[in-house]
């Protein structure tokens, strides 16, 4: 199992090269700043099963003289540029910001993307949605939860689709040690107050 990831581990600066057509509107413009649009467009905020969620596109560079294909207006140039991505792996141990509360669990933020913690993985505990009041409550254990608590959890399972939106990341926080700060503090204390009231032995 990996280390609590705080964001900065999660972001990635990768080097691309490409090639792509720069269409006769673009012809007297300036080469460097036509290629950074058309690569913008193409690249910024979307996935890449290998890299991740490619957030930004920066310092394009290397780009060639262009060639032109038969039947075709637009010149073809080859160009080197970076991107700045978004990666999280399977049992990765995160802290997010609960963003949404919803009958079947809860949302939470990590970086530009949302994972669901289901309702059966928020807690081990029985656990009821006070729709009115927005919390979670579980029933023995005392533990609550709310929209912008700060949260650990673990990826469990990731599944790529070709936008952010439609990508799904599911999380835990039943396993010891996850869920808000709090809850391991009060079960700690309950604990020591557990251990209090044993007999002592003779």
């Amino acid at each position: 199992m990996k280390s609590a990831c705080f964001g900065e581990e999660l972001y990635y600066i990768h080097t691309i090269k490409d090639t792509i057509s720069i269409a006769p509107k673009y012809f007297g413009s300036d080469l460097r700043k036509s290629a950074e649009e058309i690569l913008r467009a193409r690249y910024e905020r979307t996935i890449d099963k290998e890299l991740g969620i490619i957030l930004a596109l920066y310092d394009v560079r290397d780009i060639s003289d262009g060639y032109l294909a038969p039947g075709d207006p637009s010149t073809h140039n080859d160009v080197t540029f970076d991107v700045l991505t978004f990666s999280l792996e399977v049992d990765e141990i995160m802290a997010g910001e609960v963003s949404e509360l919803v009958d079947f669990g809860c949302f939470v933020r990590l970086g530009p993307i949302e994972g669901l913690v289901h309702l059966s993985q928020i807690t081990s505990d029985f656990i009821s949605y006070d729709r009115k009041a927005g919390v979670f409550s579980s029933r023995n254990t005392g533990k609550t939860l709310k929209k912008g608590d700060m949260v650990y959890t673990k990826v469990s399972t990731i599944s790529l689709k070709n936008s952010i939106k439609d990508t799904k990341i599911a999380l835990t926080m039943r396993p010891d040690g996850l869920g808000k700060p709090e809850w391991l503090k009060e079960g700690k204390v309950r604990e020591r107050r557990t251990a209090n009231r044993r007999p002592k032995r003779r």
